[in-house]
């Protein structure tokens, strides 16, 4: 489904990252890695890990929770998938399998080999969404406070660099009805800020 993706971007370091092994011998599904660069992209969308469907698919967010960020950004499917507005970032490459509480963390081997050298690709990025406590863990660090929903709370703390948002999966969906003031607040604030960028570039 990589048509759907407009423009491509071909890189040598593409290549390297797409053909990753590193941790195959304990991914349950084997290595698929699944991610989008382009050196035009103004936004990153950091997350955890690919799902057990985006691991069938290759595509990132072709599914409920792809359907509910692009709700929170305020863009159409088409708009999600222009490579030059949009890259897909996530802290592990790869499907990590499933765990008792859902799917497993990302490997600890991927961020460390690829998220600054991809970043590097992208010169022209001008917000970064932290999607979820693996994202917010590994950019915010000691910046975080003391759990994801007073991180999310304070989210203008991190601007204009980062945006830290819960993720979108339909299992957070009584987080959400929890704390109304994010849909309330942070995407009023999240839908302006896209529409700003997008209105830029």
């Amino acid at each position: 489904m990589a048509e759907r993706f407009q423009p491509t971007y071909p890189h040598p370091l593409l290549d390297r990252a797409r053909a990753c092994t590193v941790c195959a011998p304990v991914l349950p599904l084997g290595p698929n890695p699944i991610f989008r660069i382009h050196p035009e992209a103004r936004i990153a969308l950091i997350s955890q890990a690919p799902g057990r469907l985006a691991h069938e698919s290759s595509v990132a967010y072709d599914d409920a929770s792809g359907r509910r960020l692009r709700d929170w950004l305020g863009v159409s499917e088409a708009e999600f998938y222009n490579t030059t507005t949009f890259a897909v970032l996530p802290i592990g490459f790869c499907y990590p399998g499933k765990g008792k509480g859902g799917d497993l963390p990302p490997r600890p081997e991927c961020a460390p080999l690829w998220q600054d050298a991809l970043l590097r690709l992208m010169p022209k990025l001008e917000l970064k969404l932290l999607i979820g406590a693996y994202a917010q863990a590994h950019y915010l660090g000691d910046r975080r406070r003391k759990n994801l929903t007073e991180t999310v709370r304070h989210y203008a703390d991190y601007l204009p660099e980062y945006f830290p948002i819960p993720h979108p999966s339909p299992r957070n969906g009584i987080y959400l009805r929890r704390n109304p003031w994010f849909e309330e607040v942070n995407v009023h604030d999240l839908r302006e800020r896209v529409a700003a960028i997008r209105a830029g570039a």
